[in-house]
């Protein structure tokens, strides 16, 4: 039996290093180059209650949307649903508040174990005791069991019930007692590509089986139950989603007696709202110079972390002329990263050099090996120019590309075209709505195409840009491999069934070694998240990154008394 003492966190150096033995899985993933060691002691000791709290401990939430997506966490993926499934569910594991993708026990007592037999993976879960759902419209509360997880578990893999089904295929869930659960893989996964897989994460949270049969999936869509420290209270559409504090969560009753999220997608209407005190936290704009300029307001706390996405610029290797090599690569010598991230503030910004980042998740390229391979294409117009010549392209041609409305993809589209007029490139852009030009790009292929996309692991961002069954349009499931690109399927599918973390981490890395080489895609930039916080507002953790696309407001966030 290999049991996983430790969990897989994020490499922040040129290697992942792990320990690989018949009693411990060991991931050195910190910083400071030391172990990250995550027990299973996580119940979280809960802070006193300020003697007096802002408007009776309700934290009031201006985010940049204009409505609440889809309130089944196993649908969840704009930023207002994610905010919502990270408050009002658990998974069996979870990502660290505030430090993703650092990941320990949630609703499970421990890190699961697993074992081989009959050439099947199975894992264990020991579910906690004591864990109580929310009341429901038509339940009360109770205790979770074994019988909600592989409910929860059957419905994320199924497809009608469940966006990232795909995660949970080659799976049966097994039930052995009942606050033990066994899930069994056709095909091995390492602990890297499994753990996330059942964290309060897309597909992994577990919902209340007795309420939705009760009251039926589309009721339960609108009034979902769940186990965390925020229950649904009230929603008003097009204006504000109301949550209520759990009582009786199991890491301890919360600090806030409740949480509203305000759909502002104008960034006027969220600054008057937190300048007049109408809101205690909201979602920065990227204009340059508005972080700095709310930085000067007094009591006003701007933090920037990550996750947030990877700008990408994908070339497709089947329409001419960038079916030629010297073509795709002149266009990579013509750019220059330092003007792309001039599009936002750079408080916001940081440098992208694989199409896994590095920083984040095991399996990225930094840009020290991306130097030392040659594959950084630092900006050389004169090499540029050569290579078109070479190529047959002297005097340029044009593309036609499709643009968002959103300010930074004009903007970054803007960028592109006047770089790639430095060598004859007539880049013509069509401006569309957000949601078009996602259809667009999906339905008819572009020659280029820029893209801002974060994935929960290395795995998830090969398989859907680089599979070749991703393919857009063409391809077996087709999905986002805007560039067409074939090279790389052995290699993303040997490194999803090696469970040696170290090997794996190398497959990774070599895919993303063709595609640099081939000059299928050139990783742009990477973009933060940003919030501006009152100075009482007192999240309970450190902020360095969030998987759920939000401070995170917990059992321990409080409003201090003012001073």
């Amino acid at each position: 039996m290999i049991k996983c003492r430790t969990i897989l966190g994020v490499c922040l150096g040129t290697a992942l290093f792990l320990a690989v033995s018949a009693s411990a899985v060991e991931v050195p993933a910190s910083s400071t180059g030391q172990p990250v060691l995550l027990s299973g002691e996580n119940a979280a000791a809960v802070s006193e209650k300020p003697t007096k709290l802002l408007k009776e401990g309700v934290l009031r939430f201006g985010m940049h949307v204009s409505g609440m997506g889809k309130m089944d966490p196993h649908f969840a993926a704009g930023s207002q649903s994610r905010a919502f499934a990270d408050m009002v569910f658990n998974g069996l594991l979870r990502y660290q508040p505030g430090n993703a993708p650092h990941i320990e026990p949630d609703l499970a007592e421990s890190l699961p174990e697993f074992k081989m037999a009959g050439g099947r993976q199975i894992w264990t879960f020991h579910i906690r005791k004591g864990v109580i759902f929310h009341p429901g419209p038509q339940t009360a509360a109770y205790e979770l069991t074994a019988d909600d997880v592989i409910y929860s578990l059957e419905k994320s893999a199924d497809k009608k019930f469940c966006a990232y089904a795909g995660e949970y295929a080659g799976m049966s869930f097994r039930k052995t007692g009942p606050y033990t659960i066994q899930i069994i893989l056709e095909q091995p996964l390492s602990p890297i590509l499994f753990f996330p897989k059942f964290t309060n994460y897309a597909g992994g949270f577990i919902v209340s089986k007795r309420a939705i049969e009760s009251m039926g999936y589309e009721n339960f869509s609108k009034h979902p139950v769940g186990t965390g420290p925020f229950m649904f209270r009230d929603h008003i559409p097009g204006e504000k989603l109301v949550l209520s504090a759990h009582k009786t969560y199991f890491r301890g009753t919360p600090l806030l007696e409740g949480v509203e999220l305000h759909f502002l997608e104008d960034i006027d209407r969220r600054e008057a709202g937190f300048v007049n005190g109408d809101l205690d936290v909201i979602t920065v704009s990227g204009e340059r110079g508005w972080i700095e300029r709310m930085e000067k307001m007094p009591g006003a706390n701007v933090e920037i972390h990550g996750v947030g996405e990877v700008f990408t610029i994908y070339f497709n290797m089947q329409m001419a002329p960038l079916t030629d090599v010297r073509v795709r690569r002149a266009i990579a010598y013509a750019l220059d990263r330092e003007e792309f991230k001039k599009t936002t503030t750079a408080r916001l910004v940081r440098d992208a050099y694989s199409p896994v980042p590095a920083d984040f998740m095991p399996g990225g390229l930094t840009k020290t090996e991306i130097e030392n391979l040659g594959l950084a294409y630092a900006t050389d117009i004169e090499r540029a120019r050569r290579l078109m010549e070479a190529a047959g392209y002297p005097d340029g041609f044009s593309l036609d590309v499709v643009s968002s409305e959103k300010r930074i993809y004009r903007r970054v589209y803007e960028v592109l075209k006047a770089q790639l007029a430095r060598i004859g490139i007539d880049c013509r852009i069509t401006v569309e709505s957000h949601a078009n030009m996602h259809r667009l790009i999906r339905r008819d292929p572009r020659p280029v195409v820029i893209y801002a996309a974060w994935r929960p692991n290395a795995d998830a961002y090969l398989t859907r840009f680089f599979h070749s069954d991703s393919i857009v349009v063409t391809g077996v499931k087709a999905d986002t491999n805007f560039a067409h690109y074939k090279k790389v399927d052995r290699l993303i599918e040997d490194a999803r069934l090696e469970i040696d973390p170290v090997k794996q981490v190398n497959l990774w890395g070599q895919a993303q070694i063709m595609v640099m080489n081939d000059m299928a895609a050139y990783p742009v930039m990477y973009t933060n998240q940003g919030y501006v916080r009152r100075a009482y507002v007192d999240y309970g953790h450190t902020l360095l990154s969030t998987m759920a696309l939000y401070p995170q407001f917990t059992e321990k966030t409080r409003l201090r008394p003012k001073l």
